[in-house]
């Protein structure tokens, strides 16, 4: 007979969330990322959540090549969730997977006075990955709800593996991040303060 799983303990709230590349094309239609409706409805509990706390929503937006569902200016670029720019949400754009490189993040977080922050969007292997990373190299305190983040599956490569669901590939990005990053089962786990 194996042992119960322990329980889950509740982590301390975070002052920051940041929204990473929920754009139209990853999200709705039909190149979205699997359980893409499920992703949304709880990223925008995670929204709903900050913006009552009064804590800083800032959302990344990916500018990526000519073609691509993130082209700039096409339809499924666009962010899901607008900027609430009225409540000093703000937007950065990037062009590369770590948010934090070559915009002004990390300032913004730094002179908000956030030294705690939650992460939720796509792709888990790729911008949140990178973006997660970066936050711990930079001693932010980062949590990640396990029901927040998406990608798509892996496709089969011949004489390598077969096709890697993409449940399983967020749930190895999320184990690649270490000890560092406290991952809780659900945004119902997360809270939020003000900075």
């Amino acid at each position: 007979m194996s042992p119960a799983p322990a329980e889950f303990e509740p982590v301390e709230p975070v002052q920051a969330l940041i929204i990473i590349d929920t754009q139209s094309g990853f999200v709705t239609g039909d190149e979205a990322v699997p359980g893409a409706r499920h992703l949304l409805s709880r990223v925008e509990q995670l929204l709903a959540k900050a913006r009552a706390a009064d804590a800083l929503v800032i959302q990344l937006q990916n500018d990526g090549p000519d073609d691509a569902l993130d082209e700039p200016g096409t339809p499924t670029w666009e962010l899901h969730f607008p900027v609430d720019t009225e409540r000093g949400e703000l937007l950065f754009r990037k062009t590369v997977d770590d948010g934090f490189e070559e915009t002004e993040l990390e300032d913004v977080l730094r002179e908000e006075g956030v030294t705690s922050l939650t992460v939720c969007g796509v792709m888990s292997e790729m911008c949140v990955s990178a973006t997660a990373r970066t936050a711990l190299d930079l001693d932010f305190r980062l949590v990640i709800a396990h029901d927040a983040h998406g990608t798509y599956d892996i496709p089969a490569a011949p004489g390598i593996s077969d096709a890697v669901p993409a449940a399983t590939v967020s749930r190895v990005a999320e184990w690649a991040l270490g000890d560092e990053v406290e991952i809780v089962p659900s945004v119902d786990d997360v809270s939020f303060v003000v900075p």
